[in-house]
């Protein structure tokens, strides 16, 4: 199917160019693309741009939006501002300087129909119909930015510092854009990474200009550019505010070390049909593949889209929209699972005891509930409200919500006592309202240090799991639990 695709053109002070590129931009015709919308963005110019924007603005109203910042904010803040009216399924950002030729735009398009792309960037160093030679030394800087960037982020690049990348807009419009100037380029590509986009690559052609032609990047961009590099590898800031709480939760899908330490956990437990609810990224669930079949669902439009992706080339994996306190989202799942996991969930529910209702629909007679709670209600604070949580659980009050839901309770244990240490300083005692990065950072780093002193920290952990069982008999497929116990220590 073709694309509707939105074109974002910042511009700064390209009175002698932007017509042009915005004539270019305006002829495209492709069956790739369904339709073409042009937002363009004067960034304060003051060379008579912004007067040459308005006439053309006026006479292509149905194809043209056009705004204006009444000051130079730089290239970040223009592509903020131009997203927010992007309204195709896929958005690309288009300098007004002619470097880049929108004839290219239908080939950044393939990918994206074929359903494989969530990101397409446009390489110069690709084999291309054209590229004018320009800049020995400067193609050297970018080469070396690409391989700088696909170090950290290990994305195999060509070509990291390319205008070209489109998005799909859902996606571009989810990451939160903090650079003003060229460092944006960096930014995109390492929140894409994190954010661990399907990302494509197609030759573009390219027709770069020289510094007395106008080019504006500099030696000085290239220093910044890998300041940025080490910025955004250290900062996990992939998920702009909404709705589900994406940003704070999406902050602790960072913590990598901890998700291995869960996955470990629960892994003895797992029969060989597994319906996950609240999946997120599948943080979890790829440490837990393969199985005979394995569901992962959740609510989160954005970790939908991921999950959906996740499956491809998994026969036995299927994602799901799902909410645990809807009835009517489990009549298709009666009895057809041996484990259901549900980490970190009942806490978010505005009713724990329909959720785990619904967790006994899913189950076959003998199959097990994977339950995660926080642990401890004299640590509730401000913290908790910021990930979702509306309450903490004592073992007494877990233990009392699956009985009352018709299950067995096996076992039940609590772990991460650093955590719990970390919790009530920075929430009780600083009253802290949000999640330091760098912390988070150094916390997922030195994990497993503090897994290594678990035993010997005289407190209980600030997560708790517990294993319950669905009555009516045993099922087959389930492991034997009995490793888990040397697991949790």
């Amino acid at each position: 199917m073709p694309e509707h695709l939105s074109v974002v053109m910042p511009v700064f002070n390209e009175r002698y160019l932007v017509a042009e590129s915005i004539r270019r931009v305006l002829a495209v015709r492709s069956p790739a693309i369904s339709r073409l919308d042009l937002i363009v963005v004067d960034d304060g110019s003051t060379d008579g741009t912004r007067e040459l924007l308005r006439e053309i603005a006026a006479a292509h109203p149905d194809r043209i939006t056009y705004v204006e910042h009444p000051e130079n904010r730089g290239k970040g803040a223009a592509v903020r501002t131009g997203l927010a009216h992007a309204n195709g399924s896929v958005t690309v950002i288009q300098d007004a300087d002619l470097e880049y030729n929108p004839r290219d735009l239908p080939r950044l398009m393939e990918p994206f129909i074929t359903g494989d792309a969530d990101a397409v960037f446009g390489s110069r160093f690709m084999t291309s119909s054209y590229r004018r030679a320009l800049y020995y030394r400067h193609a050297i800087g970018n080469r070396l930015l690409t391989t700088a960037s696909n170090l950290l982020t290990d994305l195999g690049l060509t070509d990291m510092e390319t205008c070209y990348k489109a998005v799909r807009t859902h996606l571009l419009k989810s990451i939160p854009i903090r650079s003003r100037d060229f460092r944006l380029e960096v930014e995109l590509t390492f929140k894409l990474a994190k954010r661990r986009a399907r990302v494509f690559e197609v030759p573009i052609s390219y027709a770069g200009r020289t510094y007395e032609e106008g080019k504006k990047i500099g030696f000085r961009d290239a220093v910044r550019a890998l300041g940025a590099m080490a910025h955004w590898w250290l900062i996990d800031d992939t998920y702009a505010p909404d709705e589900y709480g994406s940003e704070v939760v999406g902050n602790l899908l960072g913590l990598t070390q901890l998700h291995r330490w869960v996955s470990a956990l629960v892994r003895p437990y797992l029969g060989s049909r597994v319906l996950e609810l609240g999946a997120g990224v599948a943080s979890l669930t790829a440490r837990l593949l393969p199985r005979d079949r394995y569901t992962v669902a959740d609510t989160n439009p954005h970790y939908l889209a991921y999950l959906h992706n996740f499956c491809e080339g998994k026969p036995y994996l299927e994602a799901r929209r799902v909410d645990a306190e809807v009835d009517e989202d489990f009549q298709a799942f009666h009895g057809e699972y041996d484990t259901v996991l549900a980490l970190n969930l009942l806490a978010r529910a505005h009713d724990d005891r329909a959720a785990l209702r619904n967790l006994g629909r899913a189950l076959a007679p003998g199959g097990r509930a994977i339950v995660g709670v926080p642990r401890g209600p004299r640590l509730y604070c401000h913290l908790d409200e910021a990930v979702g949580h509306r309450r903490r659980y004592s073992r007494e009050d877990l233990v009392d919500a699956l009985e009352a839901a018709g299950f067995e309770v096996e076992e039940v244990f609590d772990f991460n006592r650093f955590a719990a240490a970390a919790w009530w300083l920075n929430g009780r005692v600083l009253r802290a309202r949000g999640f330091s990065k760098p912390l988070l950072k150094a916390a997922n780093v030195t994990l497993s240090i503090w897994r290594r002193l678990e035993p010997i920290l005289p407190w209980h952990g600030a997560s708790m799991i517990a294993v319950a069982r669905h009555p009516g008999g045993c099922s087959a497929g389930l492991s034997d639990p009995a490793a888990a116990i040397q697991v949790a220590s």
